[in-house]
C-alpha cells in the first residue's frame, strides 16, 4: 500500500512543481512522471542532508523539493544543448 501512496505523493508534487516552476514545466503528464522520480530524487537529497520525513506532508515536501530540483535540472540541461 505504501508504493501507491507513493505514486500518488510523487503525481501531486509533479503537479506542484510544475506550476512552482517558470514556464509551467514540461506539461502535465511530464510534470507527473518528473513528480515520481523527483520523489526519489528528493528522498535521496534529504536521505544525504539527514533529513528524513515520515508524515505524508512530509513525504510531499520532499518529494516537491526532488521534483523542482529535476525539472530545474532539465530546464538547464536542455538549454546547453541548443
Amino acid at each position: 500500500m505504501s508504493f501507491i501512496w507513493y505514486i500518488l505523493i510523487g503525481l501531486v508534487a509533479g503537479a506542484v512543481a510544475g506550476k512552482l516552476m517558470r514556464g509551467g514545466g514540461f506539461g502535465f503528464i511530464v510534470n507527473l512522471v518528473v513528480g515520481i522520480i523527483g520523489g526519489v530524487l528528493g528522498g535521496w537529497l534529504f536521505g544525504i542532508l539527514g533529513i528524513h520525513t515520515t508524515s505524508i506532508i512530509g513525504n510531499l515536501i520532499t518529494s516537491v523539493v526532488g521534483a523542482i530540483f529535476l525539472l530545474w535540472l532539465v530546464g538547464l540541461l536542455s538549454k546547453t544543448s541548443k
